[in-house]
């Protein structure tokens, strides 16, 4: 799978509404064939630090969401709302979905 963690600093006055700002964006990417998911949270150090999780089954289909018409429109809209360009960490990782962490198994 394709695994990408990108963080994005969203200025101060858009902040609380970053959730609402990319809501069309996260739902469209969401309903991919391709995507296994698409999950932000917001940084308990930086209130206006969005960090998005998210994971495509291949190379096809990030290829395809890159290519597709809602990231295209995010590419045009979302940027306005941004402090800076987002930073990005991608990698083709041997899996198709999350593993336990075996350091704090819970055995309840």
């Amino acid at each position: 799978m394709i695994f990408i963690t990108a963080k994005f600093q969203v200025l101060p006055e858009h902040a609380e509404r970053w959730p609402e700002i990319a809501a069309d964006f996260t739902r469209a990417t969401r309903a991919e064939p391709g995507c296994l998911w698409f999950d932000w949270s917001r940084s308990l150090d930086d209130p206006n630090e969005y960090v998005l999780v998210e994971a495509f089954r291949d190379g096809d289909a990030g290829g395809a969401h890159v290519q597709s018409a809602h990231f295209k429109d995010a590419q045009r809209t979302l940027p306005q709302y941004l402090a800076a360009t987002p930073r990005i960490v991608n990698a083709t990782v041997d899996q198709d979905d999350w593993s336990e962490l075996g350091e704090l198994a819970v055995n309840r």
